[in-house]
Formats: C-alpha cells, structure tokens, sequence
C-alpha cells in the first residue's frame, strides 16, 4: 500500500474532476481536473530538473495556485517540501538554507537577486523564482511541459515535508512530516468535523504554516470541499465571502476582529456551520462575545508543527469555553511530571502519542530522543489537565514560547541578537496580552554601563534585516538589572506579572 498523500487525496475527489475546487475571488476559478493537472505540470518541472524521490526543496513564496501546484508536485513525486515564512529575513533564509542543503530554491521575483547570491554562495544546485501572475515566465515555462501523472510509492515512514519550529535555544528545528502523519490527520479531521463535498471552505490563512497548509488545505482536499482562496486575512473580503461560504478556519485574532465589526452580521454569515479557531489559545472572552452576536460556538482544537493536530472540540456535543477537547481517533494523550502519569484533572505536561506524531527533528537525533519517552510519547511541553471525560484543558507552556496572531516566537532567538548590539548588557523576551494579537514579545533591556541608551529606533534599525518582523519586540524597556534566581537564571515569571498589561 502506498501511502503517497497526493494519490491518497486524489482517489478521495477523482469522482469529481468537473467541480469548482478553488474560487479566487475577482479572478479565477478552477476544477478538481485542473488542480490535477496543475500539480502534474510541477511534478513534470521538478522531474526535468532531476530532483527525486527524497530530494529537498525550499520555497518561500507568495500564497497563489502556483504554490499549491507546487505543494502538491512535490507529493506526487516524493520531493520533501519546506515552506517558508514570508516575512523571514534573507539571514533567516540562509539558515534554512544550510541546514536543509536543498537540491532546489523557489523564491519570490521581487527578491530574485538576493536569494540568488545566496543560493550561489552555500551551493545550491537549482534556483528559480516564482510569481503569482499567470503572465510569469517561469510559470509559463511550467505549464508548457507536458504532465507527468506521477504517484510516487511512499511508505509510512517518507517524509513529505519538512517544517522549521523555532527552538529554545534560538536553533530553528525542522520538524519531520510524513505522509502518514498528513493523511491520517486529514482523514481524521475530515471525519470529526463532517466536511463533505456540499462544503465550501473559506481561506485566509497562509500557506506556509500547519493551520493553512496541512489542516485547511488537505483537509479540503480530502473532502472533495470547495476552496475560497483569500490572498490574505482581509475583513473586507473575509465578510464579502463569507456568505457563499459554510465553514471558516482561522487564529483568534480574526475572530476578535470579525466580533467587533459591524458588517459581520447575520446576513453574512447565514450558510455557516462551523467557525474553527487554532494556533494561539482562544480567549473565553472572545467566545462568548463571539456566541451572543452570531450563535455560533466557535470550535477550537489544538495541534503543534510536530503533531498536526491533537484535540478538538466535538462537532456535535458541547464546545467548552477555555478547553481544546478530546484527543482525535488514534490519538492518546496524558499529563505527567517529573516522568510520573498524573490522574484526572491534575494538571501536569502533555504528551501525545499516535500516527500523527512527527518522524523527528532534521539532522538533530540528540534533541529528537530529548524529546520522545521511552514509550514513545512526545513531550509537547505544553501544560494542561485531561478531565474524567478525556476533555483537556490547556493552562499555558512550560518554554517560555509566545504565540502571537498564530505564530510562534522563542525568546533566545530574538536575545541573542540584542545581546550583540553594542550598549545592551543582556536581554530578556517576554510576552505581553496584546488586543488583537493575543500576546506580542517585550523586550526587558540593560544597558552597558558604558554606553547611554539607546533610542527604539536604534534597535529596531539593528534587528532590520536579522528578523521577521512579527518577532521585532513591540516594546522595549531599561531596568538597571534583571531579576535572578540564586542559580542566575532570569526570573521572567515576575518581568510578566509587571509587564503583562502595559500594551492595553
């Protein structure tokens, strides 16, 4: 049995090659056969370039059709595909770059000379780019090549994609996805929430994360679903959509901002089923204010880059405000601390174990055995209680990791760079509540006793270039030293009881 995840999906929506797949407003619309053929054009460019079954390639690309062919190109032929943020720096880039060594790199075209150079710099093999009109040559050049309907045999254990997870270190770690993890996650998922062909799927979310990507996308897929393909979280055209579509994915903050707007209204919501949320924890708040205005009970489900996705609220049944729900078939989960299984409601570290737990980290055994019991749990180091029902509740990470509108941000990173700019002492990075964006990175700073300090333009204009923009501190505050502990460690728990309001 092949376990090739293109050739899974498409044995799912082969019975309906003449419907709409994918709706892109204003712009274009295309079948199920066309997707087909879409994605065989890519298998046909990657083949011609030489890549193979096991081969890696990078793109970090605007999200359009030609990204998703290019996804779906790469499962047809076993090719292990990384997407990139789009916001990560050229220095961020180069990282990946190295640490992946891919046989081929896909960049944007407005950015065309500078991943160039450093393609050409650390050796790598192939590099195009890729726009998002259907006037872009080396599109044009792909859809001239005669397509290869291709379903390369994969078993369980072949990787189909690798995801970057900024680590606690400030080390990205390139999580391991394999086809069986994807399938068998969209199978789930496509059977807890009742997706079915009838379904359209509203989508603005990106597609170089989990959410957009593996949960929404294949999802859809799998489902034979109708797909509205939104550029981006515009509330605008989310509202606009809103009424052809029945079910909508997306991070807290869209929520927030749908809630409190006065064109989302019944009217324009009228055909919806389902409001799914993931990515950052949903406020219970938000939920409320979110169920008095629409009646609907927004479900939301919890997942990580390495698992897919764990738990979820049910379809039918109870959606309970503050909890993430019941662990997906096949899936177990536990609480534990300091190794030891903890009884119902105690609250402790949540592992998981089942077909959607990863294949590990990229090239760092070490750290992948760090992170996996001798049973064969994954240690999400997220910490919550499981009740007497299986329902879990979520109360916060034992990393100092913050979530802000959906993506993840690890302080080390960010500390490590501040502490090489000239009149900062040392660092720390915490998160703050922010309105809208759930939480956002503060930076707690001191100064070189030498030098005066230094204005926030400064520092911004130092990590210019270095990072993605959404992890560049939103605030930055001098103290005369941070608190410790008597081993030195800084004592960020008390940085966030004093700062944790200062945005609102």
């Amino acid at each position: 049995m092949s376990h090739n995840l293109y050739k899974i999906l498409y044995e799912n929506f082969k019975s309906d090659l003449d419907k709409i797949c994918i709706e892109i407003p204003d712009n274009k619309r295309i079948s199920f056969k066309d997707l087909n053929i879409l994605s065989a054009h890519f298998a046909s460019f990657l083949n011609d370039l030489g890549l193979k079954k096991g081969d890696r390639m990078i793109c970090q690309i605007d999200k359009s059709l030609s990204a998703i062919g290019l996804y779906l190109g790469c499962l047809r032929t076993g090719i292990i595909y990384t997407p990139l943020n789009t916001s990560y720096t050229n220095d961020e880039v180069e990282y990946f770059i190295q640490n992946i060594e891919p046989k081929l790199f896909i960049g944007r075209p407005k950015l065309n000379n500078d991943f160039k150079n450093i393609c050409s710099k650390l050796g790598v093999p192939f590099f195009k780019t890729i726009g998002t009109s259907d006037s872009d040559p080396v599109l044009a050049e792909i859809l001239s090549m005669d397509p290869l309907n291709i379903f390369e045999n994969c078993n369980d254990q072949d990787v189909a994609a690798i995801l970057f997870t900024s680590g606690t270190t400030g080390k990205s770690k390139g999580a391991m996805i394999t086809h069986s993890n994807l399938s068998s996650n969209a199978l789930a998922l496509s059977e807890i929430w009742g997706f079915t062909g009838e379904d359209v799927l509203l989508h603005a979310l990106p597609i170089f994360h989990v959410h957009g990507l593996f949960v929404a996308l294949n999802t859809a897929l799998l489902s034979a679903s109708k797909i509205i393909f939104l550029e981006k979280f515009n509330i605008d055209d989310v509202i606009k959509n809103l009424s052809k579509s029945t079910v909508m994915m997306g991070v807290p903050t869209y929520y927030n901002r749908l809630v409190n707007e006065e064109a989302f209204n019944n009217e324009s919501y009228e055909n919806m089923r389902l409001f799914i949320s993931g990515s950052a924890p949903l406020t219970e708040k938000t939920f409320r204010e979110f169920k008095k205005k629409t009646n609907h009970s927004i479900l939301e489900r919890y997942g990580m880059t390495e698992t897919g996705m764990i738990t979820s609220n049910p379809l039918d049944g109870d959606r309970v405000e503050g909890t993430v729900g019941f662990p997906l078939p096949k899936i177990k989960i536990r609480a534990t601390k300091e190794g030891k299984i903890l009884s119902e409601n105690e609250k402790g570290i949540i592992e998981v174990k089942g077909p959607n737990v990863f294949n590990g980290y990229w090239r760092m055994k070490e750290k992948t055995e760090e992170e996996f019991t001798k049973d064969g749990f994954f240690i999400t180091g997220d910490i919550g209680q499981i009740d007497e029902m299986g329902r879990l509740t979520l109360s916060g990470r034992s990393s100092d990791m913050i979530i802000s509108g959906g993506y993840n941000i690890y302080p080390k990173e960010i500390e490590i760079i501040l502490n090489t700019i000239q009149g900062i002492k040392e660092s720390a990075i915490i998160g703050v509540k922010h309105s809208d964006l759930g939480e956002v990175p503060i930076a707690i700073l001191v100064a070189d006793s030498k030098k005066k300090e230094l204005s926030d333009n400064e520092i911004v204009e130092a990590l210019d270039g270095k990072l993605a923009k959404f992890k560049i501190p939103k605030s930055f505050i001098w103290i005369d030293k941070l608190p410790v502990n008597a081993m030195g460690k800084v004592q960020k728990k008390n940085l966030r009881i004093k700062y944790d309001k200062i945005l609102l």
